[in-house]
């Protein structure tokens, strides 16, 4: 055997020797908390010096304080502070039920003593037979307790799969009482990195053991029941879709997930083909689909719990600003599994007026003997045409169609954060948010909103208050949304709503001479209502968050309050090069320019993307330019790639709609 054969075939077999001695080798550099001086002056921990243009920045939140490097390498957005508080809220009160059961008691920082009072005197109402011989009892009258920052041999195993810089799983080990462990992963070597200095630098490093894996590997690695997680927290950029089977088979008995997903455009509707291939449900155009995008995230979850006999049971669903996020625990039964089809459902809607009706995918009913008998259900629930418009119906689904949150917990995590409202730097908006979702109807699924209902008909849109009256006054239940501001939640059918909307129409009349005779407008309004609509104000019809004007929905504080760019290893930092680059690339793809001569030259400001590889053939016939670009203009000009074959002929308008695109 070669020599060269000997060292190929020895370097797999070493690898796990190195990587063990690489990982001592780290271990023993990062023996002690580095300097938080140094660290804000961009210094190693051990004192040797960044290489030159290496910047940082010091970030504190909650009770953490971070060192990320300036540029974009590690992924951190201040945006999702509400994210994260809000977990923190809930694992907090997760927590506090789990550890009840054990007879442990959590001690939250700034939290009033009223929920020992309340343990004292439900205490003598309860035997407790179970007590040992010869046991302490002035010790056993005082509960165990759990503190921040502490470790809890009883209390819960987390992991956050996507950590990053480390922040989320550092304000869990300082704000989160009954915390075992806590493991902060992440696939980048980078960003482990930065997660050790960052956990030394917390002095938390008893709490956090930071990990380099695949998140999937490393959940499919925690599959045995002794060995799984009690929480785990999956926030990706992007679709979580792919960490789905793995983290509901690594996820304790009655644990908890807690999944992001900030792919808005595949879920509300955009990409239905996109969204069937990630979720398995296709999603629909409509102004509820905020919410139809929590119901097929739910749907997803549940569809890969029931091929391991497990189901999901959501403890609250949230949708905000450019992101959904669920919590929901995982239990085993195959009895409960059997249900799951029962608790999804097809949506029909309108094309031409946006009414839905659902369809359940199973049927489940009482047989002799109290016991359940599930079966396929019967439909469609609509003719071939819509009923009020007769225009055709789209079809998506299958989703979720059982309440989206267990409003007791709701209202456990809710009272916790109103008494204690310095906790969080966002509380007034949790409190807003979650006040809204304790009055949201659980057993409707999906809304309406005002503009949608006046826009359908052209005709002046009511208030709020009045339309909540009509709908109160004719017998039904209304409610409002966390989901979208004008939403109109309500267990009345399209119809009813329709002929309220008619009702209005005659008090602010549409010159029915403009409209369409195959309009929605024009045949919706060419029935008379069988309901007389009663417009009178009702004081049940303010629900009790507005009236005491909590932030409900959050406008956005900030110019470019949203999404940050994916991280990259040596990415660039975001300054005034990325916004210019932002503005010279803004409807590049939806204004071309017409004239040909005009198009040519426009073209040549952008560098040939494979110019700069040194692969590009096409020479002075090259559209793109090939004159060397300074650094100001290579960071401002979009990437481009030359077209196979040299173009003799201008391009045409609109036969590229923008640059390298043909």
């Amino acid at each position: 055997m070669s020599r060269a054969r000997i060292v190929l075939w020895l370097s797999p077999t070493l690898r796990p020797a190195l990587n063990l001695c690489r990982a001592r080798f780290m271990e023993g550099q990062s023996q002690g908390p580095p300097d938080a001086a140094a660290m804000e002056n961009g210094t190693k921990p051990d004192g040797e010096e960044s290489p030159p243009g290496f910047q940082e920045t010091t970030i504190t939140e909650g009770a953490a304080r971070i060192v990320f490097p300036s540029a974009n390498e590690v992924f951190y957005n201040p945006v999702q502070e509400f994210n994260r508080d809000l977990t923190c809220a809930v694992i907090t009160e997760f927590a506090r039920i789990q550890l009840a059961a054990k007879g442990i008691q959590i001690k939250v920082p700034g939290e009033k003593d009223v929920q020992k009072v309340i343990v004292d005197l439900s205490e003598p109402k309860e035997d407790k037979p179970e007590l040992k011989e010869g046991a302490n009892l002035a010790l056993e009258d005082q509960p165990r307790t759990a503190a921040v920052g502490e470790i809890c041999e009883e209390g819960l195993r987390v992991l956050e799969g996507l950590a990053a810089s480390g922040l989320r799983s550092i304000r869990f080990a300082r704000e989160v009482p009954g915390l075992r462990s806590v493991v902060a992963n992440d696939a980048s070597a980078r960003a482990v990195d930065l997660m050790r200095r960052n956990v030394q630098l917390n002095e938390v490093p008893h709490l956090i053991q930071p990990s380099q894996a695949d998140a999937r590997m490393l959940m499919y690695q925690h599959q045995k029941a002794s060995e799984r997680f009690d929480v785990i927290d999956l926030d990706p950029y992007g679709s979580p879709a792919s960490f789905l089977d793995a983290a509901v088979q690594a996820v304790s008995e009655g644990g908890m997930l807690c999944i992001t997903c900030t792919d808005m455009a595949v879920l509300a509707g955009n990409s239905g083909e996109t969204c069937y291939s990630k979720y398995g449900a296709m999603a629909l155009k409509s102004r509820a689909c905020h919410e139809m995008a929590l119901r097929i995230v739910l749907h997803s979850l549940d569809l890969r719990a029931n091929c391991y006999q497990r189901f999901v049971v959501p403890l609250l669903s949230v949708s905000a600003d450019f992101y959904v996020r669920v919590f929901v625990r995982v239990f085993t039964g195959q009895a409960k599994v059997k249900a799951s089809a029962s608790k999804q459902a097809m949506v029909f809607q309108c094309v031409g007026c946006g009414a839905f009706h659902l369809q359940r995918l199973g049927k489940a009913s009482l047989a002799s003997g109290g016991r359940l008998k599930f079966s396929a259900a019967c439909g469609p629930p609509v003719a071939p045409e819509c009923e009020h418009c007769g225009q055709r119906h789209q079809l998506g689904g299958p989703m979720w169609a059982e309440p989206l949150h267990d409003l007791e917990f709701v209202g456990r995590v809710l009272e916790a954060v109103s008494a204690n409202p310095s906790r969080f730097h966002t509380a007034e908006r949790i409190r807003g948010v979650l006040s809204v979702i304790t009055e949201e109807l659980p057993d409707v699924p999906l809304y309406y909103t005002l503009d949608q209902l006046s826009s359908t008909i052209h005709c002046n849109t009511p208030s709020l208050l009045q339309l909540r009256s009509a709908l109160l006054h004719a017998g039904f239940r209304v409610s409002l949304s966390h989901a979208c501001k004008n939403a109109v939640k309500t267990d009345a059918p399209s119809s009813a709503l329709w002929d309220i909307m008619r009702c209005w129409e005659k008090e602010c009349p549409v010159k029915r001479e403009r409209l369409s005779e195959s309009s929605p407008a024009f045949r919706i309004l060419s029935v008379e209502p069988r309901l007389q609509a009663n417009f009178t104000i009702r004081d049940d019809a303010n629900p009790s968050s507005r009236q005491r004007g909590l932030k409900r929905f959050q406008a956005n504080p900030e110019a470019n309050w949203g999404p940050r760019p994916r991280a990259r290893p040596g990415g660039k930092a975001a300054g005034e090069s990325v916004e210019e680059r932002r503005r010279l690339l803004q409807n590049k793809r939806k204004e071309p320019v017409e004239d040909p001569a005009e198009r040519a030259a426009w073209l040549k400001t952008f560098p040939c993307k494979r110019f700069k590889e040194g692969t590009c053939q096409q020479g002075d016939q090259c559209r793109y330019s090939h004159s060397a670009p300074s650094p100001k203009a290579t960071a401002e000009a979009a990437p481009t790639d030359c077209p196979e074959a040299p173009s003799q002929n201008p391009a045409e308008p609109g036969a590229a709609t923008g640059p390298g695109i043909e």
